[in-house]
This record gives C-alpha cells, sequence and structure tokens, in this order.
C-alpha cells in the first residue's frame, strides 16, 4: 500500500470533517434493567452501524441477550444525545428517575430546575452536540446541565 492511499481512510483514518464527529464507543450507556441480570453478557458491536433517532448521526450500535429467554436489546441513541438527556440508550429512560422524558422533564419544569432542549436544524444540532463533547473533554463543571438549577447560584 502506497503513503497515499493511507491517508484516504484505508487504514481507518477518517478523512473527512462529519466522519470525525461521528461516534465510536467502546460501551453503551444502559440502565440496569436493560442490561439484564446475567454478569456474563456477551456484547456484538457493529461501528456506525445506524442513525441517532435523535440527531441522525451514525453511532455504535450494542446488541445483546439479557437473559436465556429474553429478546435480544439493541441502542437507539448516539452516547452524546444519551449523556444530553441523562437517558438509557436502549429504553430512553432517564437514568437518574426511571421516568420518560417527557415526565421528567414536566417534573423539572414544575421543581423550576433547567431542562435542555435539543436544536431542531441540523447546523444547530450539530453546533451543540460539539459544545457538549468539548464540555465533556474538558470536565467542564457547567457541562452537567443537569446539576445546575434555573435560579442564579
Amino acid at each position: 500500500m502506497s503513503a497515499n492511499t493511507q491517508e484516504r481512510g484505508v487504514m481507518g483514518i477518517r478523512g473527512d470533517a462529519t466522519k470525525q464527529s461521528w461516534e465510536d464507543s467502546n460501551f453503551p450507556i444502559v440502565c440496569e434493567t436493560c442490561l439484564g441480570d446475567n454478569p456474563y453478557v456477551r456484547m456484538q458491536r457493529q461501528r456506525h452501524g445506524q442513525a441517532c433517532k435523535v440527531c441522525d448521526r451514525p453511532f455504535t450500535v450494542f446488541r445483546w441477550r439479557p437473559g436465556g429467554a429474553a429478546r435480544y436489546k439493541k441502542t437507539q441513541l448516539c452516547q452524546t444525545c444519551s449523556k444530553t438527556k441523562n437517558v438509557c440508550q436502549v429504553c430512553i429512560l432517564d437514568l437518574t428517575y426511571g421516568l420518560p422524558v417527557e415526565v421528567r422533564d414536566k417534573l423539572l419544569a414544575k421543581q423550576q430546575q433547567q431542562t435542555v432542549a435539543v436544536p431542531q436544524s441540523a447546523a444547530n444540532q450539530a453546533y451543540f452536540f460539539s459544545q457538549q463533547a468539548i464540555m465533556a473533554e474538558n470536565g467542564d463543571p457547567n457541562g452537567d446541565i443537569y446539576n445546575r438549577t434555573g435560579g442564579g447560584s
């Protein structure tokens, strides 16, 4: 192989700017219910196997069987959206309270805590998720959006 073909992506290098923002993870963000009782879960991983249901970016899909008689479970959201909304990638329930996201957001709004609204347009979504990734990498204390209160602190 020549050096030119290695730069184009044959060796796994992502040359396109949009491909660099694609998610590549080693383990999903799931709740204990979705993970199952078996401590020896065998997971299948497919890199960039599906588009996220929220942001339409490709992400790493994980598939496993939580028990012997259970059906296969599969991730539906990318980790960026899961971390932003604090939800399980499979059942899309809140990780802290175990509630559906809409119910949790209504309860937090009643308590006047800040909730997160994901932008609708593709350009705004790309900017929003890139900023969330930067905050997560830097360990920014303001990156944890669910620990901030709506009132001035």
